[in-house]
């Protein structure tokens, strides 16, 4: 996917000083770069990328009023006004980007003036696939451990049936009574339990934290925004203002859909009967990293809108085509490296297309790669063990609910017997 997509546009005028007058158009907003446009020829007027900019204020004087000027590199500023829905709006978006441009410069700058090596990009490939498969291992092992607390539960449940069917039994048999059962009964045999301290643990902190992210937060209306922060928790999301107070938690099962508007936008809603749902809207340069782990947790209720179509065209047709693809090329690349085989054909097409193509994989490229692999196929190995353990925890849920309900209806029929 593209780097320099467009986040947003928003209707507005800019001063241009040599005519000494305010042209309409549109001010367009990507992770790269600012432009305006005019409406009357379709002129880019300005445009400039967003690492040259040195300030961004508001102002405003007896001439020109709710303005936002942007000082860039070489002493050039340029006043925007009637800016909709709001300045302040407009003002915290393009300041939230510009910042986390500066905080990732040297990387940014690096992935846009040095052109990546055929190993760089292989590897950064297989990094990003590393990094989605650990973020469904955490939710599968969160899974598992769901799975173990309804299976304690079950237990529970099990041992409290007992407990009703020896008062049951003294209920229907009276003290007096000879042959009463209880004097023979002997207590059943406890089952042994596991220590849930033991076989219990968080391995991505207290609270199950994924990720955490900056964001410009509105609630219900865009034209009122605020700084914050997105958590994504094994459990729900949570949002943040800029003083880290809680503002909302969506619990998992609570979170009734999220739209993906573009790769850097997304609206969350609660429905409620009888009463406005509960809908926030999110804006962040880091949402391309969050939209991946959310489709894990919430899959069945992600949309992806008109403008996110973007984030499937960036990938294959399925996952399997991709996975394929992947290790179809650093197969083909490490073995090309390790064993230097030329490509059949006439030696001086294979000269000029060694000096046209990238460098090969160098040696630390290799290693690392390796490595990469070597972990990929561990998560590969440890979650298909814990599929299988959940499968057999599935079979076990299922036998014991069965057993608890022929057990209620039992008591149910010796209860009524009774009264």
């Amino acid at each position: 996917m593209s780097r320099d997509v467009c986040i947003h546009t928003w209707p507005c005028t800019y001063y241009l000083e040599p005519k000494r007058r305010w042209v309409t158009g549109q001010l367009s907003l990507t992770s790269l770069s600012l432009r305006f446009m005019t409406d009357s020829t379709g002129e880019i007027l300005v445009s400039f990328p967003l690492s040259s900019i040195v300030e961004i204020k508001k102002e405003s004087s007896h001439f020109i009023f709710s303005s936002i000027t942007i000082l860039e590199k070489g002493h050039a500023k340029h006043w925007f006004s009637s800016l909709r829905p709001s300045r302040n709006v407009v003002f915290s978006i393009i300041e939230h980007f510009w910042r986390e441009l500066l905080l990732s410069q040297p990387g940014a700058m690096a992935d846009t003036s040095v052109p990546r090596t055929r190993g760089e990009e292989l590897t950064g490939l297989m990094a990003g696939s590393q990094k989605r498969l650990e973020d469904t291992a955490r939710v599968l092992h969160h899974q598992g451990q769901q799975l173990d607390s309804v299976m304690r539960g079950l237990d529970k449940m099990e041992s409290d049936l007992e407990v009703a069917d020896r008062l049951l039994t003294e209920l229907e048999s009276p003290a007096w009574w000879p042959f009463s059962s209880k004097l023979w009964k002997t207590p059943p045999e406890t089952k042994p339990r596991e220590d849930v301290s033991m076989t219990s643990c968080e391995p991505f902190g207290k609270e199950g934290i994924l990720i955490k992210i900056p964001a410009i937060i509105s609630h219900r209306t865009e034209s009122h925004v605020k700084p914050g922060r997105l958590t994504v928790l094994v459990s729900g999301l949570e949002i943040h203002d800029s003083s880290s107070l809680l503002m909302h938690r969506f619990e998992r099962e609570d979170v009734d859909d999220i739209k993906v508007h573009s790769p850097y936008e997304i609206s969350i809603r609660q429905r409620f009967i009888g009463k406005p749902d509960m809908a926030y809207r999110l804006i962040s340069a880091k949402m391309p990293e969050v939209i991946p782990i959310l489709e894990v947790q919430f899959s069945k209720k992600m949309e992806l809108l008109e403008d996110a179509l973007v984030l499937r065209s960036a990938r294959t047709s399925s996952p399997a085509e991709k996975s394929c693809s992947v290790w179809h090329a650093a197969s083909g690349l490490m073995g090309r490296t390790l064993h230097r085989e030329p490509p059949a054909g006439d030696q001086e097409g294979t000269a000029l297309h060694l000096q046209t193509s990238l460098p090969a994989l160098s040696e630390a490229d290799t290693q690392e790669l390796t490595q990469i692999l070597r972990r990929m196929k561990g998560l590969a190995l440890e979650a298909e063990s814990e599929l299988e353990r959940q499968d057999e925890a599935l079979d076990g849920v299922a036998a014991a609910v069965d057993r608890a309900t022929l057990t209620i209806d039992k008591h149910n029929r010796r209860m009524k017997r009774l009264t």
